[in-house]
């Protein structure tokens, strides 16, 4: 079975199966949908490989994240693979596990399948790897790590303004020590989080205490054990911020695990906004980033160069917001 079978059922030309199933849009819906529909009852599968070979175009597209097992991710890898099932593309997902020399794994293994385009859903890239992308023309688009040009595309989080909310929302507490656990220094993410914090604390006059400001590592392990150190210190903070939920959850355990309580003792605020926020105890108080839209945005940004006239590159905006729940209470003895 093969496409001229398909086009001589369909009483159409190969050219027009081939376009079909390419999602070319010269082709009409009716005409499309006939073909679909012998495609459907002949149990037809197109060789991708040949396919590629014919177009020069693997239909793939490259997404690279930080950490699967961070519930952040898969949220963000469903919404950008539903958006290119619908154009017709598929995506081969690689994951760093943060690790720089792993990144480089991953870029090689995506540019060895020749994938259209590669989402890059994190920090640790290596300009030369940038490079060895754009001389093949593949689009990339970063998230809050690129510079806008040609084949280049940008998602730019507005880390800021959640970062505000929270910080006057624990200060109209009447908090005034307020702590903050860092994800990882070679994230730029994280460190912008990092600064945004600083700022606010500035804004708001209240003392830029280094012994209020921890490093972790966005995993569990990292809040709980920067947690410890704040709880260890002789003035400890009322209140905290962290880098993402995930060091937020690490953080409630060592609170817990210190014999205190949430937010009774030590109110405490993540980022990101994961579905576990609901089923912590308390539910977790939190800035929200969607997934959803990131990686939306982020299949947007490739399917524009890949299907439009202009191959240069946009920036695109994200924005966050504070969710409020149970993990945040007015500051003890205020």
């Amino acid at each position: 079975m093969n496409i001229a079978e398909v086009a001589r059922r369909a009483k159409v030309s190969t050219a027009t199966v081939s376009r079909t199933i390419n999602h070319s849009e010269s082709v009409t819906p009716e005409t499309a949908e006939k073909v679909r529909r012998v495609i459907r009852l002949m149990g037809y599968h197109p060789n991708t490989n040949a396919r590629a070979l014919a177009s020069g175009k693997s239909n793939l597209l490259g997404l690279i994240i930080s950490d699967i097992a961070n519930p952040f991710f898969p949220e963000l890898v469903k919404s950008f693979e539903e958006m290119a099932l619908r154009s017709g593309l598929e995506v081969l997902v690689a994951n760093t596990s943060y690790d720089p020399e792993r990144m480089v794994h991953c870029v090689r293994r995506l540019m060895e399948r020749k994938v259209d385009g590669v989402a890059v859903m994190t920090s640790e890239m290596d300009k030369r790897l940038i490079s060895s992308m754009l001389r093949r023309s593949i689009p990339i688009v970063f998230l809050d790590t690129g510079k806008v040009r040609n084949l280049v595309s940008n998602i730019k989080v507005d880390y800021g303004v959640g970062i505000r909310e929270a910080v006057d929302h624990l200060y109209q507490l009447g908090h005034r020590r307020i702590g903050f656990i860092s994800g990882p220094s070679s994230l730029r993410s994280a460190m912008t989080r990092r600064s945004a914090f600083l700022k606010w604390l500035g804004h708001y006059g209240l003392l830029r205490d280094e012994q209020l400001v921890e490093s972790g590592n966005h995993k569990i392990d990292g809040g709980d054990a920067a947690m410890r150190r704040l709880l260890a210190i002789s003035s400890r903070p009322t209140a905290l911020v962290a880098s993402n939920d995930l060091t937020a959850f690490g953080a409630l355990r060592a609170i817990s695990a210190a014999g205190l309580r949430v937010p009774q003792d030590i109110s405490v605020v993540g980022f990101d906004d994961i579905e576990l926020c609901q089923v912590t105890q308390p539910p977790l108080t939190t800035i929200h980033l969607s997934r959803r839209e990131l990686g939306e945005r982020a299949f947007e940004a490739l399917h524009a160069i890949l299907r439009g006239s202009s191959k240069t590159g946009r920036e695109y905006r994200i924005n966050t917001r504070l969710i409020v729940r149970n993990s945040t209470a007015r500051c003890p003895g205020t």
